[in-house]
């Protein structure tokens, strides 16, 4: 994650115009900066809140879930394409999954040699608690913000992710995060 941070400020910082001033490229080296210690705290408090499930699951289990929750009927094969895993690894991972109780695994209608797996309610409910962490874990910086700043805040940051282009879900679902 910290990896589409750095790429998406880099890209930004060529600018347009032939004609930049030297107190604009320092702006821009101040804009690219602060956009990069904000990745670095997002991708800590990423990372973090994996670890609120870290006694059930490990981080492998963790990407199978948010892949599965994002694409609910997706197959062995599409997993593991997904996640970057070999197909036997995958299926090996997916099979402990389902007798831990974290995954469903039903014959496919349309291919009776293929499978599709869905969230569990315990499986669903592992991701929904590394979300929750997520959010308690930016809420006491937003707290220490006055309203005015909240505000600046989300009007930047709602800019800043429409402006960017958007990582693929294979790159999201690599740090835990659903789709």
């Amino acid at each position: 994650m910290f990896a589409l941070c750095n790429e998406w400020a880099k890209d930004r910082s060529v600018t347009n115009r032939a004609d930049v001033v030297g107190s604009r490229e320092r702006l821009r080296t101040r804009e690219i900066d602060a956009v990069l210690a904000a990745c670095r705290l997002l991708v800590a408090v990423s990372v973090r809140s994996a670890g609120a499930v870290a006694d059930q699951v490990n981080l492998l289990q963790l990407r199978i879930l948010a892949v599965v929750s994002s694409r609910p009927g997706i197959g062995v094969r599409d997993l593991a394409g997904a996640t970057g895993l070999h197909v036997s690894r995958a299926s090996r991972a997916c099979e402990r999954m389902v007798e831990d109780g974290l995954l469903c695994r039903e014959e496919d209608p349309r291919d009776r040699r293929g499978v599709r797996l869905s969230v569990t309610a315990e499986g669903r409910s592992l991701v929904n608690q590394v979300a929750s962490a997520r959010r308690r874990a930016v809420r006491p910086a937003l707290q220490r913000m006055t309203a005015e700043q909240r505000n600046a805040l989300v009007e930047a940051l709602t800019a800043f992710a429409g402006s960017a282009d958007q990582p693929a879900d294979v790159d999201l679902w690599a740090a835990g995060w659903t789709t």
